[in-house]
């Protein structure tokens, strides 16, 4: 999609369909549930764009292993010629991932969040807010 056109809620609407899709790469067997939180908020991004922020929470069963999931989403995302993939080790040493788009600003991290949880920050594409709608608030 051509990002001089893209609308907020497109970027949005896509950022979120990325994120499902991840969620749902997780086994069955270790999902409790599935959370998507329904707004998120815009940061800028160059040349007066911006982009919009989101996060899909992910509850797993006891004893799931977090890191392995994680990992295992890393290899299938290697495959993936939407994303370029990088891991790391996050502040309280706990293995993260993060996929980016090499063509826009499009990007996911996933990792544990608590001891039986993963979760998926997201950024869209940037985009052109039209002049009368205020950066601010909740998207």
């Amino acid at each position: 999609m051509d990002q001089k056109s893209l609308t907020w809620e497109e970027a949005k609407t896509a950022t979120q369909a990325t994120e499902l899709e991840i969620a749902d790469l997780v086994p069955a067997e270790y999902v409790v549930s599935i959370v998507q939180k329904p707004t998120g908020t815009l940061f800028s991004c160059d040349d007066g764009q911006h982009t919009w922020y989101g996060s899909t929470a992910i509850a797993l069963t006891p004893g799931a292993d977090a890191e392995q999931i994680v990992r295992t989403l890393e290899s299938h995302f290697r495959e993936d010629e939407r994303f370029d993939v990088r891991n790391r080790r996050d502040v309280v040493d706990e293995y993260e991932i993060q996929l980016m788009s090499p063509d826009t600003a499009e990007t996911y991290v996933i990792g544990p969040n608590g001891a039986a949880a993963l979760l998926i920050s997201s950024g869209s594409p940037c985009f052109t807010l039209p002049d009368d709608v205020y950066p601010g608030g909740k998207f």
